[in-house]
């Protein structure tokens, strides 16, 4: 049996992101979305989130690029002096292995997005985080512990066949045995987790030939294909990305028709 988990990140990032969620579920083959709860449209989001019940709402967890969920003073180690999340920097990775400190600092931050979230009223369909940064060991163990508080049932684990793509794609996937282990921690634990995942290697660019060949070789298991649709470019953009081009791909009757001709059942993680 084949399964397709469609997903949407950034929900709720900007007005042109959610305009394109919407759209991507009520014409497209788009199933779930994954809401950024301190992005600018996340009170638009959630409330196209309730005009479409069958639209699966995860959290995308944010630690980077947008606020914070908790005040700086609160976590002075993950922010600059502007306030903005610094994790991705290297001395910040650094300083979550070595100090404790830093650690009870993430887990409160990630917390409050999981409160934020709950407090939506949104059933939890997923969870996964912006730029994949729970592929760092302890950014994992520390979403799977609050998650787990709060009832999460399903998390993304990238991991990407990128052998099974429709191109050649070169370079070595570096994210892959993180994403292993993230597979492994969620599954031991209780938590489902696609077999794969594809958008990592096209990511910004999953147009509609991609995502035609993608399901035109799926094959069996649960697989999930996330996209970054927009209407158009918006302050958080990210140079390259071809937001259109990638709603254009799941509003492509093309798509639907290999769907059916592939009976590919198109699900929401909920439906696992």
């Amino acid at each position: 049996m084949k399964t397709a988990i469609i997903t949407a990140d950034d929900f709720g990032v900007s007005s042109q992101v959610n305009e394109a969620v919407e759209q991507a579920h009520r014409d497209g083959i788009l199933t779930v979305t994954s809401l950024m709860v301190t992005g600018a449209a996340a009170a638009d989001a959630v409330t196209r989130a309730r005009a479409n019940p069958t639209l699966g709402v995860g959290l995308h967890v944010a630690l980077a690029e947008t606020p914070p969920a908790l005040p700086a003073t609160d976590i002075p180690d993950l922010v600059d002096e502007s306030g903005a999340f610094r994790i991705e920097s290297l001395p910040v990775a650094l300083a979550l292995v070595a100090r404790p400190a830093v650690r009870r600092q993430l887990e409160a931050e990630i917390e409050a997005q999981f409160a934020l979230f709950a407090a939506t009223g949104l059933p939890l369909d997923h969870v996964n985080s912006h730029k994949h940064m729970h592929l760092h060991p302890v950014i994992a163990a520390t979403l799977l512990k609050v998650g787990l508080r709060h009832g999460m049932k399903a998390l993304r684990a990238p991991v990407e066949e990128r052998a099974l793509l429709a191109e050649q794609v070169g370079g070595l996937d570096i994210a892959k045995p993180f994403a292993r282990r993230v597979q492994r921690a969620a599954r031991a634990a209780g938590v489902k987790v696609p077999d794969r995942t594809f958008g990592l290697a096209w990511s910004g660019a999953m147009h509609a030939e991609r995502v035609r060949g993608i399901l035109q070789t799926l094959p069996e298991g649960v697989s999930e294909i996330y996209l970054h649709p927009a209407t158009g470019h918006y302050p958080l953009s990210a140079p390259g990305y071809q937001y259109e081009a990638e709603l254009a791909a799941l509003t492509d009757p093309a798509a639907r028709e290999t769907v059916t001709k592939r009976g590919i059942t198109l699900a929401r993680f909920a439906d696992l």
